[in-house]
């Protein structure tokens, strides 16, 4: 007699289900995609780029968001469905399909739960993520490279769209710094948790002596705002530079001074942008990045401040927050969460999910 007892496990995905749709007001949603239905209908719409683009990535941002929500409601209905016809015939082959059926949806669930939890002020914007090389010679740049294709192949595996802003790369092996950004919803408060410290451990491909070396790298994640007009910057306060674009080659690579770098005096806060073809577009890219990392800046001044009239104190881990052990024992480990993986190769090549939801629900649990 076939056993096949899924009903509790049923009815706590339904609660988690309905407790997110409640946080998500999917009505909410769906009366949004109607109003901008109707937005990206109206003619002329493209007349100005800017806005189009808002109204036709909120869209399909939404219909995403509803599209996972109903189907997860109608997989259940299946499932079911499912159990139930696999119980009359006594089908185990059937009972599998469905106990598979049910891990998946209960994966499907987690994600959500783990997107509630993204309410920040910016959280829902795009990121702008740099990486920069620490301490460790060239195995820290070849770190930061490392780094560098772990985020950009994690991004592609979610279909999240890509661009790499500025590189910088090391006389030796890898990158000293690079600049890219993720343009998705709630990139910036999905990623953000990756910033601080990274260390990595390993056998050097670099040395002769087969020694272990240790080698740090940082990641910096702020959001992308699309206009930071809060945030003036007159021009005796910045130093531009142009120079050419640096690379391992290629079109358009080193043929004219269409790089620019922008330093802001009274900070030294630099900000170097390559990617774009003409000198005008990368230095209204760097500009907006450049108010971006001054209002961040303002933000957190303000922050500190407010701790300091609290009395506040709160001990943390600090900045390193998570440890890559390429020899032996073979592990990537979270310093915050405990979340880890015994496959660092998966890890690099952008199976970050795990480590990224567990932070998400360890930041909300210590806010």
């Amino acid at each position: 007699m076939l056993e096949l007892d899924l009903g509790g496990r049923i009815k706590a995905v339904r609660a988690t289900y309905s407790d997110i749709a409640t946080v998500l007001d999917l009505p909410r949603l769906e009366r949004e995609i109607v109003e901008l239905e109707e937005q990206a209908a109206a003619p002329g719409l493209w007349d100005d780029p800017e806005a189009a683009q808002k109204v036709t990535s909120g869209l399909s941002q939404r219909k995403s968001r509803v599209a996972k929500l109903r189907g997860v409601e109608n997989r259940l209905d299946d499932l079911e469905v499912l159990i139930e016809l696999a119980l009359e015939a006594d089908d185990e082959a059937s009972a599998e399909e469905a106990r598979a059926e049910l891990a998946a949806i209960e994966t499907l669930v987690g994600d959500l739960e783990v997107q509630t939890m993204l309410s920040g002020e910016y959280d829902e914007r795009a990121a702008v993520v740099t990486i920069r090389s620490g301490a460790g010679g060239d195995d820290a740049t070849d770190f930061a490279e490392m780094l560098l294709r772990m985020y950009l192949r994690w991004a592609e595996q979610h279909g999240y769209p890509t661009k790499v802003l500025d590189t910088s790369y090391a006389e030796g092996a890898g990158i000293k710094s690079a600049t890219f950004e993720i343009d998705a919803p709630y990139a910036f408060g999905t990623v953000s948790v990756e910033a601080g410290t990274h260390r990595l451990a390993r056998i050097s491909p670099f040395g002769s002596a087969d020694k272990r070396q240790t080698s740090f790298a940082g990641v910096e994640v702020i959001p992308l705002l699309e206009e930071a007009t809060e945030v003036e910057i007159p021009e005796t306060d910045i130093r531009v530079d142009v120079f050419r674009s640096s690379g391992p080659g290629g079109q358009s690579v080193n043929t004219t001074d269409s790089a620019v770098r922008i330093t802001h005096i009274p900070t030294g806060i630099v900000i170097s942008m390559q990617n774009e073809k003409s000198q005008i577009q990368n230095r209204a890219a760097a500009m907006r990045l450049l108010q971006t990392r001054l209002l961040l800046l303002q933000q957190e001044e303000e922050a500190a401040k407010k701790k300091e009239l609290a009395g506040s104190i709160t001990a943390s881990w600090g900045d390193q927050i998570r440890s890559y052990f390429l020899y032996g024992q073979q592990l990537v480990k979270d310093l915050r969460t405990g979340h880890e993986s015994s496959r660092p190769d998966a890890v690099f090549d952008g199976d970050l999910d795990g480590f990224i939801a567990a932070g998400i629900r360890w930041r909300s649990l210590n806010k």
